[in-house]
């Protein structure tokens, strides 16, 4: 008989890439993986990961495996919200992603909250690209996903996903407190051409946004510096080396030589939590959505703007 813990570790290497990768989702170590698909393998009689350079790849039989674990997954949970339908209280676990500023500005409030009113719940997060999250949701990697997208670049939810509004999260633009438009009280899109771009790497939203904007606006951006994170993004504006647009979630009081100027019109990113169809009836989805919302308006209170 298959162990559905194995399958599970399988099905986690498929969605998420690498061994590595499936570890940190299914909160294991990678050795314990690893463990499990070769207790599969010797119980199957199969050969299921080969090597591929320094990841690995799923033989023809894994992916049949796989699209078997989905099932049985799918019905697994149908039956564990059934059970946690009748009790009428979230419980069990709840795996979460988020991208990275929700993750820190809004995802740790909402986690302690749940753990106070709602010991029996189980609540784990991930940091993941919104556009990554979504896909993890609707093939089953994780419960329910926090991800955005922006007033000109529509995310879209596949089939079988559902969504539910937590708020709009507006963006500034970030200049050096020596800039010319550090005193100024808005700026419009069409006056930002001729300026040196701080900014995500090409692939991330935000950066995709950037792009579009300012070639809607005539301008070709001159992105002189890129970087993952948000503070290094500050950090690079702060030493005076261009200018930046940030949303404000997950920002934080800006630092000595940075000030924010709205733009007109403002940016803005629309945040969603997304679903499955399937768990939509389960308590522990329902309250942590209206949790999210609840926790909203703080998360996205304005940070006053510094200059230095």
């Amino acid at each position: 008989m298959l162990d559905l813990q194995r399958l599970r570790a399988l099905h986690a290497v498929s969605v998420h890439g690498t061994v590595g990768a499936a570890a940190t989702a299914l909160g294991y170590t990678s050795s314990a993986v690893s463990q499990q698909i070769a207790k599969l393998e010797r119980e199957t009689r199969t050969v299921l990961l080969e090597r591929a350079g320094r990841g690995v790849r799923l033989t023809d039989e894994a992916h049949q495996l796989v699209a078997t674990a989905q099932e049985l997954l799918a019905i697994v949970e149908r039956a564990e919200t059934e059970l946690e339908e009748r009790r009428g209280v979230p419980a069990g676990r709840l795996t979460v992603a988020a991208f990275a500023s929700a993750a820190r500005g809004l995802l740790p409030g909402v986690l302690a909250d749940l753990a106070r009113r709602h010991p029996a719940l189980d609540a784990r997060l991930s940091e993941v690209d919104p556009h990554l999250s979504v896909d993890l949701v609707a093939k089953g990697a994780v419960d329910l996903a926090v991800a955005h997208d922006w007033d000109i670049a529509p995310l879209p939810a596949p089939a079988g996903v559902e969504q539910a509004a937590i708020g709009d999260d507006l963006c500034d633009l970030l200049v050096p407190a020596g800039h010319p438009f550090a005193g100024r009280a808005a700026v419009r899109r069409s006056e930002l051409g001729g300026e040196r771009w701080i900014c995500q790497p090409p692939g991330r939203v935000c950066h995709d946004w950037l792009l579009r904007t300012l070639r809607a606006a005539g301008h070709e951006p001159d992105v002189v510096h890129q970087a993952d994170e948000n503070p290094t993004l500050v950090a690079l504006v702060a030493a005076g080396l261009g200018v930046a647009l940030i949303p404000r979630l997950g920002r934080g009081p800006l630092p000595e030589g940075v000030v924010e100027v709205p733009l007109d019109p403002v940016p803005v990113r629309h945040l969603y939590a997304l679903w499955r169809a399937g768990a939509a009836r389960r308590p522990a989805i329902a309250e942590t959505v209206r949790t999210l919302r609840a926790h909203w308006p703080a998360a996205s209170a304005h940070t006053p703007r510094t200059a230095g």
